[in-house]
């Protein structure tokens, strides 16, 4: 097995646009590589740029039903034609020319680093335009098309992998890579979510542990509004590690969304870059203890689009070219003139940091509270799977 990384990137996934005043703005993804670029990542040693063809329709059939694919295609065709049927042509999911190809260029995107991962020609896959976690087998959900996650996944089981682990740290429940694998004991989910009664999906409660076959394999944390880093990475500690050693993955397959941050606008986290990174950093350790190294890194949700995004996922690029960013470096004014030049904001980030320094008290070492609503939300996890692992709560 070789070492190193890769990073899919297509100038074309910025295609994936539902529309002028969606929140998934695709520019987002372009800003995110220029500063990959601005930083230097793109020609670090141990990192290959990689372009990857769109996903086919055998591999979409991995997870996707058919007529749910042919659907998609037919809006793809005439956009005109969505009537909220299959989840298109929705307020989150507006149909626009070409979602088929860029849904599918996506996936590609991350079922190809997956491949890459399990052959051994790198240690290290990274997709940030993906981590679409909320695409059904059979509906669109969430601004997501195609399942890349589970499409990624479901390929690496195709390929011979006994045992994945998926971890989730998007504001949102990843309902969608959980309902592919409800039932099969070979993937281990672990979703860290804001509390399913605030947010949407309105999924994700910690009764949530799996289907009668695989009981104790989904994993949902549901962390009460305004948790802040100290009691998010309190979370993240208190229940990952645990289960990812008792389960003993050989690929671990990770989701960052962004939109945990304290600014982004449609949820109510109070995370910072800052504690993002540091989650980005225990992910690539626990795939090297416990997974041989082999670890597939994705995007997922962020909707401060020039703030936070593209700083968080250029950290998390850092990490896995064994180059990490500096938090206290100053943003390239290269990077800042192309935000101004993409996006007429002046006032871009001067720091890849929030100021923050990621603190958090140990689950196990520091007592546990009663009265604390975070405490409360890990102990209910840890009750609800942990036996299954025969791991004590």
């Amino acid at each position: 097995m070789s070492g190193g990384a890769q990073v899919m990137w297509d100038e074309a996934v910025s295609g994936y646009d539902f529309g002028p005043g969606h929140p998934m703005d695709p520019v987002r993804l372009t800003l995110t590589m220029r500063l990959v670029e601005a930083y230097g990542l793109d020609r670090a040693p141990e990192l290959k740029v990689v372009r990857a063809p769109a996903a086919g329709a055998s591999t979409l059939c991995l997870v996707h039903r058919q007529d749910y694919i042919d659907a998609v295609v037919r809006v793809s065709a005439d956009p005109a034609s969505a009537d909220g049927s299959y989840g298109l042509g929705t307020p989150d999911d507006p149909a626009f020319a070409g979602i088929h190809e860029a849904s599918a260029l996506i996936a590609g995107q991350s079922v190809a680093a997956a491949e890459a991962v399990w052959r051994g020609d790198v240690l290290h896959g990274v997709n940030f335009s993906g981590g679409l976690h909320h695409a059904m087998p059979g509906s669109a959900s969430g601004f997501c098309i195609y399942n890349d996650p589970a499409l990624a996944i479901a390929r690496l089981l195709e390929l011979g992998a006994e045992r994945v682990a998926y971890v989730d740290v998007d504001v949102h429940h990843g309902d969608g890579v959980e309902t592919a694998f409800w039932n099969d004991p070979r993937v281990l989910t672990i979703s860290l979510h804001e509390h399913p009664g605030t947010l949407f999906p309105g999924t994700g409660w910690p009764q949530e542990s799996g289907g009668p076959d695989a009981e104790g394999t989904a994993v949902n944390v549901a962390l009460p509004p305004g948790t802040g880093d100290g009691g998010w990475l309190r979370a993240l500690h208190g229940v990952v590690p645990e289960l990812l050693e008792a389960f003993s993955p050989q690929v671990l397959v990770t989701q960052h969304g962004a939109d945990t941050h304290a600014e982004d606008p449609l949820a109510h986290l109070a995370v910072s870059v800052d504690a993002q990174r540091s989650a980005a950093e225990a992910c690539h350790g626990w795939a090297h203890q416990l997974a041989g190294g082999r670890w597939l890194a994705l995007g997922g949700g962020g909707y401060a689009v020039v703030d936070v995004v593209p700083r968080s996922w250029t950290h998390l690029v850092g990490i896995a070219a064994g180059a990490p960013v500096d938090p206290r470096s100053e943003v390239p004014e290269t990077w800042r003139q192309a935000v101004y030049a993409r996006t007429g904001q002046v006032a871009a980030p001067m720091r890849m940091t929030d100021g923050r320094e990621p603190l958090w008290k140990v689950w196990g070492e520091s007592g546990y509270d009663p009265a604390d609503p975070l405490d409360q939300a890990v102990l209910a996890t840890r009750r609800a799977v942990f036996p299954s692992h025969g791991l004590l709560p």
